[in-house]
């Protein structure tokens, strides 16, 4: 419990660092709303991945990259005001949230923003939002799975390899089948490196720099929570027989003192008597 805690006290103090605090915890109704809005949102930037995809293979269509980006931005800046608006202080979520903003701003600039493939600095400035995307879903993802339990958290590891083991099988020409695809997932989430099936093309070289860092960080999550399982078996085990010892102590004490009660009344019966026998 203590580890978890402490666990959860860095990320806190690692997501204040980039700007995401979310509400405050003396704001129950901003916090209802904003779990509310944590899958719309989670949904609306996955969303944003194939749309940067998109645009950087050849003959790719900026329509709708343009809406993905259009959307994102349109479901963030909903879900920023309205819990901006349920605070009741506008100015001072904002500024606890930057990097909410800064990704809104981000979103749209990428909808605006010329064709990857033909501009080297629209590239550089999607790629930005891209990290800020990433931030903000592994953000997200920490709030959606934090107090989940194994089996939801192996559901959402098998979710998020699968997806990238499409991103692989539509990006890389080496993965013609979807087992190819989520094979170099898995090894490249798990940084194994087996050497077989390797990123090649520039597209999928990218893809695989966002699958390690997505896909390591679910992936320690779910071993992680294996070992804590293991860790709190153990411990339940010590406590039991802690407890049993205390309650075989507690038992022996009883006795004692109930020994001890009977031999101090002995005492007093004896004493009392004593004086009636003398002559």
């Amino acid at each position: 419990m203590m580890r978890r805690a402490q666990d959860s006290s860095s990320f806190a103090r690692a997501a204040r660092s980039f700007g995401l605090t979310g509400a405050g915890r003396e704001q129950p109704l901003a916090r209802r709303i904003e779990r509310a809005w944590r899958w719309p949102t989670l949904l609306a930037l996955l969303l944003t991945v194939p749309a940067f995809y998109a645009e950087i293979l050849p003959g790719g269509s900026s329509g709708l990259p343009t809406a993905a980006y259009l959307g994102a931005a349109a479901v963030l800046g909903l879900a920023l005001s309205h819990i901006a608006w349920a605070t009741g202080d506008q100015a001072r979520h904002i500024r606890a949230n930057p990097s909410d903003l800064l990704l809104l701003i981000g979103l749209l600039g990428a909808a605006l923003l010329p064709n990857s493939h033909d501009s080297p600095t629209a590239l550089v400035l999607r790629l930005g939002v891209a990290g800020l995307t990433l931030l903000r879903m592994i953000w997200t993802l920490k709030q959606l799975i934090s107090h989940g339990s194994l089996a939801y958290l192996l559901l959402v590891a098998l979710l998020v390899l699968g997806s990238c083991g499409l991103g692989f099988w539509w990006l890389e020409p080496t993965t013609p089948t979807l087992t190819d695809g989520l094979w170099l997932a898995f090894t490249t989430a798990a940084t194994v490196g087996y050497g077989d099936v390797v990123p090649t093309t520039p597209a999928s070289k990218i893809f695989s720099v966002f699958v390690v860092l997505l896909g390591y960080g679910v992936l320690t999550l779910v071993t992680a929570t294996i070992a804590a399982s293991w860790i709190e078996t153990e411990e339940r085990r010590i406590e039991r027989e802690i407890l049993r010892d205390m309650r075989r102590e507690m038992n022996g004490l009883r006795h004692e003192m109930a020994a001890l009660r009977e031999a101090l009344g002995q005492a007093r019966a004896a004493a009392r008597q004593a004086p009636r026998d003398e002559p």
